[in-house]
């Protein structure tokens, strides 16, 4: 039996056909409204960091990074939360969230620094240019708890006398269907429905927690479990970027406002593996792969736009961005060279500590004891 809080909202069917579903209605206004020039965007972001996912994982098979996380197959639902979110929300990621990075300004080559193992975080969170954008964490679920006391934080921060909100913003945390099951994900929903936190919590649901998959995590939609904390949520095509983008607008005005913590359950598919340290064939069929493969989202948005009459030359022009920002990514990753040995001390603390100060002088000093100023 399907009840309101599980219907899927859907706006584009799999073959690119405008054809919201019931739970859809609700958000029409808003997608009606987004421009040719929006629209086509989505697209463009979409099409984009797929190149630069792409270019990522043959580098890392050719030995350039120790790690890849693909996120082919979830753009859709990536695209259109990242573009929803506002200047000045704060995005708390996982390790997947490529699109969202790049669309708040992140340099897809600060993801490939960590990945190589030359920075210990990537990019600086505090940098505008960044988008206010926290850093990866492979620590499965933290980042849910760092999102819901970063907006607990804020809320507290902007109190007035009155009890009303002074600041206007929100924070969207990022995290998958196997995180859903670590208690920090509940405990942080506790908390975040206790306080009325500015929280957004999106879940990717991409049907595998590395080899388990979703059926055996829950028997329920995983969009149950965050309303039983009292959470207003939602579940959502995730591959239907133009959803996504709606579901995730409203559900940030929402939490902005004043009206509490708000999730979504976005439904998607790992067309890849879950890192490339996994094979997928040791655990899953093809028929199940090609069946999500008949529901790329990247497909879905282009016979969309096509039905609107947009033009080949515009798909050209994407194909060929794509093109270009994957062979810079690779141009510049091979370029990247070791990190110097100082970098281990920075950084320990948040102000100089003497400690830390003595123990970097010995280490030039013993650098330095060396033919060559070199161990």
């Amino acid at each position: 039996m399907t009840s309101p809080e599980t219907e899927l909202v859907r706006v584009l069917e799999a073959d690119g056909r405008f054809a919201p579903s019931p739970a859809a209605e609700r958000y029409l206004p808003l997608i009606e409204a987004i421009s040719d020039a929006e629209l086509e965007q989505l697209y463009r972001d979409m099409a984009v960091i797929r190149a630069i996912d792409t270019q990522a994982t043959n580098l890392q098979r050719q030995g350039q990074l120790a790690l890849w996380p693909p996120s082919r197959g979830q753009e859709a639902a990536q695209v259109g939360s990242g573009r929803a979110a506002r200047a000045q929300d704060t995005i708390f990621p996982s390790y997947r969230e490529h699109a969202v990075t790049r669309i708040r300004g992140v340099d897809p080559v600060d993801i490939i620094k960590l990945m190589r193992g030359v920075s210990h975080g990537g990019w600086d969170p505090t940098d505008p240019k960044n988008g206010n954008t926290r850093l990866y964490t492979l620590v499965l679920g933290s980042q849910v708890l760092h999102a819901t006391g970063f907006a607990m934080g804020r809320l507290f921060d902007g109190r007035s006398g009155t009890g009303d909100l002074d600041r206007d913003e929100a924070v969207i945390v990022y995290y998958g269907d196997g995180a859903s099951s670590q208690g920090d994900v509940h405990e942080a929903m506790v908390f975040a429905a206790s306080y009325q936190a500015p929280t957004v919590f999106f879940l990717q649901n991409n049907h595998w927690a590395i080899s388990v998959p979703v059926s055996t995590q829950s028997r329920v939609p995983l969009v149950q479990r965050s309303a039983g904390y009292g959470i207003p949520s939602v579940r959502v095509d995730g591959n239907d970027v133009l959803a996504s983008y709606a579901v995730s607008r409203i559900a940030l005005d929402e939490a902005r406002s004043g009206q509490g913590p708000r999730a979504i359950e976005a439904v998607t598919y790992r067309l890849g593996a879950h890192t490339t340290s996994d094979d997928p064939t040791k655990y899953r069929g093809n028929d199940e792969e090609e069946s999500w493969a008949l529901r790329d989202p990247i497909t879905r948005m282009r016979a969309f736009l096509e039905g609107r009459g947009a033009s080949a030359s515009f798909f050209d022009e994407v194909d060929e961005e794509g093109a270009d920002a994957a062979e810079d990514l690779r141009a510049r990753t091979v370029e990247l060279g070791p990190p110097p040995v100082s970098r281990m001390f920075d950084h320990v603390y948040s102000d100089p500590h003497p400690l830390i100060e003595e123990q970097k002088a010995w280490q030039a000093r013993y650098e330095a004891s060396f033919e060559g100023g070199q161990a």
